[in-house]
C-alpha cells in the first residue's frame, strides 16, 4: 500500500492538483483580492470545478502574446548558455561511472538577461516593462502545457534515446512521467536541467518580478515594500548564478531525474509561486517605515549571505581534502569510507566543525529564513502571499529526510558517528524536525 502510494497515488494527485493551483494563485491575487475567502464563496455558489473552468478556461492553452514571450526567452537563454564564455566545470561521478560537464557562465547570463531587459523595455521601448505582469496569466497557461508535453517528451526520450547510462524505467508510467527517466538528459548539447532549473525558473524569476515592480510603480508609484522584497529576491538570485557550479553538485541535479518534479517545478511552479510576496504587493502597496526596511532587507541580505559562506565552506574542505582552515582552525573531520556500486572503496569527508556543526541541514534553515524576510513586507492581512514560505518549509524538512537516509545508506555508521557529534537536524540546538 505504501509503494502504491509513494509511486502512483501521490505523483498522480500532484500533477493534477498543481497545474490548476497556480493559475488559481494568480487570479485570487489578482481579481479577487488575494481572499481564499472569496474563491471558496464563489465556488459555493457555481460549484469548484464550474468555477475552476472559469478561470482556467480563458487562459487554458496561453496567448499568442504569452507564447511569444516564452518563445524569445527560452531562445535567448539557450543562446546565451551557447555563446557567453565560462569555464567547464564537473558534477560528481554518477553511480555508472557518468560525469557530467557544463559550463559555468551562468552569473555573466543573469547580468545580460538583466541588461537586455532594461535596454529593451526602456530605451529602446520594444515593449512595456510590464508586460509580463500585463500576460503573466496567459504565460502560466503556456508555460503548462508546454511543460507538461516536455515531460512526456522527456520520459520517451529517456526510454528510446538516453543521453547516457544513467537512465531506467520503473515499468510504472505515472511514476516515471513524475519522476522522470533520465539524470542528466541533453539535447544537442544542452543539459536540460541545468537550462530548465537555472536559465529558466530562476533566471525568469528576476524579470518577473521587476515587471511586477514595474506594474505598482504605473499603478500607485513604487512603494518601498515591494523595494524590500524585489532587493532580497534579486541578491538570493545573484548568489545563485555566482555559485551555480556549487548548485550542479546539490540534491536537485545529483539526484533527482529530469520529470515532472523537477522541470514542470522549475518551468511552472518557481515562476507562478516563488514570485508570490511581490505579486501579491502589486495591488497592495504598503509603505513601510525607514527603519522597517532597512531592519528587514539587513536580516534577508545577510540570511543570503550566510547561505552563501556556508555552502563555501563545505566546498573549499571537499577541495582541498580537509587541507583548509575552517573559522581560523584546522577544521573537525569524520572520514568516511563507503563503498560504490561496482564495490570498491572510497572515502568521502563529513565536515563537523564550522556551519556544518551547528545543525546538519543549517542551510536549509537559512532558506527558510530569508523568504521568510522577503515575505514580510507583505505584513499579515492575507494568508495567500505566505505560502511560498509554508511550501518552501515543508519542501526542505521532506528534503532533509530524504537526505538522511541517503547519507545513512552510504556511510552507514560513519553517518551515525556524525549524527552523534552534531545532533540537531535544521534548528541548532533543538531536537525539532531531528
Amino acid at each position: 500500500m505504501k509503494h502504491l502510494f509513494q509511486n502512483s497515488l501521490l505523483p498522480l494527485f500532484l500533477m493534477i492538483t498543481c497545474p490548476p493551483t497556480v493559475i488559481l494563485i494568480w487570479h485570487i491575487n489578482t481579481n479577487m483580492n488575494s481572499s481564499i475567502t472569496h474563491l471558496m464563496n464563489i465556488g459555493l455558489q457555481n460549484g469548484f470545478w464550474n468555477t475552476l473552468v472559469q478561470i482556467w478556461k480563458p487562459v487554458f492553452f496561453g496567448t499568442k502574446t504569452a507564447w511569444k514571450i516564452i518563445f524569445t526567452f527560452m531562445v535567448t537563454q539557450l543562446l546565451l548558455m551557447r555563446i557567453v564564455p565560462g569555464k567547464k566545470v564537473t558534477g560528481p561521478e554518477t553511480a555508472k561511472g557518468n560525469i557530467p560537464v557544463y559550463k559555468d557562465n551562468g552569473f555573466f547570463c543573469f547580468i545580460i538577461t538583466l541588461a537586455l531587459f532594461y535596454v529593451c523595455a526602456y530605451p529602446l521601448n520594444l515593449f512595456s516593462p510590464t508586460i509580463v505582469y500585463d500576460h503573466f496569466s496567459g504565460i502560466l497557461g503556456a508555460l503548462n502545457i508546454f511543460s507538461l508535453l516536455f515531460c512526456l517528451f522527456l520520459c520517451i526520450k529517456g526510454r528510446l534515446k538516453p543521453s547516457s547510462s544513467d537512465h531506467s524505467t520503473s515499468g510504472n508510467f505515472i511514476f516515471d512521467y513524475y519522476w522522470g527517466t533520465e539524470l542528466y538528459p541533453r539535447i544537442f548539447g544542452w543539459d536540460i536541467k541545468q537550462f530548465t532549473n537555472c536559465r529558466f525558473g530562476m533566471m525568469g524569476w528576476p524579470i518577473i518580478i521587476i515587471s511586477f515592480a514595474a506594474k505598482q510603480a504605473q499603478l500607485y508609484g513604487l512603494q518601498n515594500s515591494m523595494i524590500v522584497s524585489v532587493v532580497i529576491m534579486m541578491i538570493y538570485i545573484a548568489k545563485f548564478f555566482w555559485w551555480e557550479s556549487g548548485y550542479l553538485r546539490s540534491m536537485d541535479i545529483m539526484h533527482d531525474r529530469a520529470g515532472f518534479y523537477i522541470c514542470w517545478g522549475c518551468l511552472v511552479w518557481v515562476p507562478g509561486i516563488y514570485t508570490l510576496p511581490v505579486m501579491y504587493l502589486v495591488n497592495h502597496p504598503i509603505q513601510l517605515s525607514s527603519i522597517t526596511a532597512i531592519a528587514i532587507t539587513f536580516c534577508g541580505a545577510t540570511c543570503v549571505m550566510l547561505n552563501y559562506f556556508a555552502d563555501a565552506q563545505r566546498q573549499k574542505v571537499r577541495a582541498t581534502n580537509g587541507e583548509c582552515f575552517v573559522w581560523g582552525k584546522k577544521p573537525q573531520l569524520i572520514r568516511a569510507q563507503y563503498k560504490d556500486q561496482h564495490g570498491q572503496q572510497k572515502q568521502s569527508v563529513l565536515l563537523v566543525s564550522g556551519w556544518w556543526g551547528i545543525s546538519r541541514h543549517f542551510h536549509y534553515l537559512l532558506e527558510i529564513s530569508l523568504a521568510f524576510f522577503w515575505t514580510v513586507p507583505v505584513l499579515f492581512s492575507h494568508f495567500l502571499p505566505w505560502f511560498y514560505v509554508i511550501f518552501l518549509t515543508i519542501l526542505l524538512v521532506h528534503r532533509s529526510y530524504r537526505d538522511e537516509i541517503r547519507c545513512a545508506n552510504k556511510y552507514g555508521d560513519y553517518w551515525k558517528t556524525y549524527c552523534n557529534q552534531v545532533p540537531n537536524k535544521i534548528i541548532p540546538w533543538s531536537k525539532l524536525f531531528s
